[in-house]
């Protein structure tokens, strides 16, 4: 399945080299680093941004990126980037209502594939939680170089806490 964001940007020169400067510091963290768990503080500062863009230039750099939509809560990602069709995501998976198969979605960036977040859930914390959630991840490490998991605020809630223990790094 591949999925087309029509409303993705271009990044000016120097975001686009911040962006590789950030991903080259990543990879200087070692080859053990690459499952990555993306937070801030609080709402409203930029973390999917960052985490985004952040994946794209792995992808740019011809690395296979999985990019993990973590913010079941309140994710703006689908809406902002354009989505052209809606997606099965990752509450479905995590409550049993779709398989791994069916959340994964190729992207119109290259390299670049992507797990959305699905319907709100009542419950992420306990979802993120579950085996089904550190099954993925093991799966995610065995078929791409870096996941990139866009997390909650860790001020707000504790989703983002629950996440960045399953990851290499946060």
């Amino acid at each position: 399945m591949k999925l087309t964001f029509e409303k993705l940007k271009n990044l000016d020169f120097v975001s686009n080299e911040a962006y590789k400067t950030l991903r080259t510091n990543i990879t200087f963290c070692g080859e053990d680093v690459r499952l990555v768990a993306v937070t801030s503080s609080t709402p409203n500062e930029g973390k999917t941004n960052v985490s985004f863009n952040l994946a794209r230039a792995f992808a740019e750099d011809n690395k296979r990126i999985l990019f993990v939509d973590a913010d079941i809560r309140k994710s703006v990602l689908e809406a902002r980037l354009g989505a052209d069709q809606e997606v099965k995501g990752l509450s479905h998976y995590l409550t049993g209502k779709a398989e791994l198969k069916d959340i994964v979605y190729g992207t119109n960036v290259d390299h670049l594939d992507f797990i959305g977040t699905g319907p709100v859930a009542p419950n992420p914390s306990e979802l993120l939680g579950n085996q089904k959630f550190q099954r993925l991840l093991e799966w995610a490490r065995s078929e791409y170089q870096y996941v990139m998991i866009d997390c909650p605020p860790i001020g707000s809630v504790i989703d983002a806490a629950v996440v960045a223990r399953q990851c290499d790094g946060a």
